[in-house]
C-alpha cells in the first residue's frame, strides 16, 4: 500500500506584500547550502543561528548567511520563506518523503550572480595577501555556470592585475574553463594593449 505524501502547508502574511531584494537575496544564500537536501524547517533554523543538533551536522553554522535573522521569531522567519516560495524564487520537491526546497530558475539565476560576486571579491583578497602560486582546486568542481559568471564579471573589469591568478586557474581546471579563461586573459591583453 503506497502512503500519499502530505502537501506542504506555506504560511502567507497578508501584512507582507513585498519582501526587500536584499532579504530574498539573503534567503537564497542561506538556502544554497542545504539545496535538496533540506526543508524549511531547517533553512528556518539556519536564519536564525540555531545550534541545533541538525544544523551542526551539516556544518551549516559557516553559512554565510548563519543567525541574520536571529532578532526574529520563527514564524517570521517562516513567512518570509514562504514568500520566496509564493513568488517562485524556492520551490518544494520531494526527495522520497521528505519536502526539500530547490531552487526555481529565477532564483538560481539571482544566487548565480550572488555567489559569482563573492568569488570575485574573494580574488581580490586572494590578490591582496597571497603570493602565487595562487591555490585555485577550491573552483575546479563548482556549478559552470557560476565559473563563466565569474570569468565574464574578470572580463568586465578589464582589470590585469586578474592575470596571475587565471594563469595559475588555467593550470588546474577542465578543458572547456581552460579555454575560457584563456579568453579572458587574451582580452584583459588587448584591453591593456588598447589602452596604452
Amino acid at each position: 500500500m503506497r502512503r500519499t505524501l502530505q502537501p506542504v502547508h506555506l504560511h502567507r502574511d497578508p501584512a507582507l506584500k513585498s519582501l526587500p531584494f536584499d532579504d530574498i537575496r539573503l534567503i537564497l544564500r542561506a538556502a544554497d547550502s542545504l539545496i535538496a537536501v533540506g526543508g524549511r524547517s531547517l533553512l528556518t533554523r539556519v536564519l536564525r543561528g540555531s545550534q541545533a543538533r541538525d544544523v551542526l551536522a551539516h556544518g551549516l553554522e559557516t553559512n554565510p548567511a548563519f543567525g541574520a535573522y536571529k532578532h526574529l521569531s520563527d514564524e517570521e522567519v517562516l513567512i518570509r520563506i514562504d514568500w520566496t516560495i509564493f513568488h517562485h524564487y524556492l520551490r518544494v520537491e520531494y526527495a522520497g518523503r521528505l519536502p526539500v526546497l530547490v531552487y526555481t530558475a529565477d532564483g538560481w539565476a539571482i544566487e548565480c550572480e550572488q555567489y559569482a560576486d563573492e568569488i570575485v571579491a574573494g580574488f581580490d583578497s586572494l590578490l591582496a595577501q597571497a603570493q602565487r602560486p595562487y591555490d585555485m582546486l577550491y573552483l575546479k568542481d563548482r556549478h559552470r555556470g557560476i565559473i563563466f559568471r565569474v570569468l565574464e564579471k574578470i572580463r568586465d573589469t578589464r582589470d590585469c592585475k586578474y592575470l596571475p591568478l587565471l594563469e595559475d586557474w588555467a593550470k588546474i581546471d577542465y578543458q572547456k574553463v581552460r579555454a575560457e579563461i584563456r579568453s579572458v586573459m587574451r582580452s584583459l591583453v588587448d584591453d591593456r594593449a588598447f589602452i596604452r
